[in-house]
């Protein structure tokens, strides 16, 4: 009669309860229910360069708008200032040196000499009438170089051009001196010097000086 083999005995305290189902199968042991999870601890962010802060950018309503041009036609051009005029009272015979005074004064204040016209109505500067000996052709070449002081007298004053400083002296003449005072005034830029009389040019200028 063969041996049939006992099956082992093992002490219910290391196994555990055995429950006999009805299908003779043995239960499995029971998993503990699992208690609420605990939250995930936040993630640190990924560390990385920093970056600069971006510079704040000028919107179109940051920028002030332009001031719109007036609009229709532009105002006509402001029309040229009268020259300032300036009396030196000199006698006829001391003109032609009030005037030669007149214009180291204007040099020496930094003037620069093709800046200034000197006009006489009696006698020519001597000046004038050294280069004039030279003939009328070299005499009006330096005047349109424009280089230097310039001389002239009433006779031929309407030939010269215009200068910003027009110093007449009335060394004699009463008929050349009311035909040179207005046409020096023309010629003034900036400022009329006349030595001379001051009745005599009041009267010619019309204007108390």
């Amino acid at each position: 009669m063969p041996l049939i083999p006992e099956e082992p005995q093992i002490h219910e305290s290391a196994q555990g309860p055995r429950a006999t189902p009805a299908s003779g199968r043995t239960a499995p042991t029971p998993r503990p229910v699992p208690g609420p999870r605990p939250a995930a601890p936040s993630r640190p962010g990924r560390p990385g360069p920093l970056r600069p802060t971006p510079p704040v950018q000028r919107t179109q309503r940051d920028v002030a708008p332009a001031k719109p041009g007036p609009s229709g036609p532009a105002a006509p051009a402001a029309p040229a200032a009268t020259p300032q005029i300036q009396l030196i009272p000199a006698s006829a015979e001391g003109a032609l040196d009030a005037a030669d005074e007149a214009v180291d004064l204007l040099l020496d204040s930094g003037r620069a000499p093709a800046d200034v016209l000197v006009i006489t109505t009696g006698s020519q500067h001597p000046w004038a009438e050294h280069e004039l000996s030279f003939g009328e052709a070299s005499y009006w070449a330096q005047h349109d170089a424009g280089d230097d002081v310039f001389y002239t007298d009433a006779a031929i004053a309407s030939r010269a051009a215009s200068r910003p400083v027009v110093v007449v002296a009335v060394n004699g003449g009463s008929a050349a001196a009311a035909t040179a005072l207005p046409l020096a005034h023309s010629r003034a830029g900036a400022l009329l010097i006349v030595c001379g009389d001051p009745q005599q040019i009041n009267s010619v200028l019309g204007a108390g000086v």
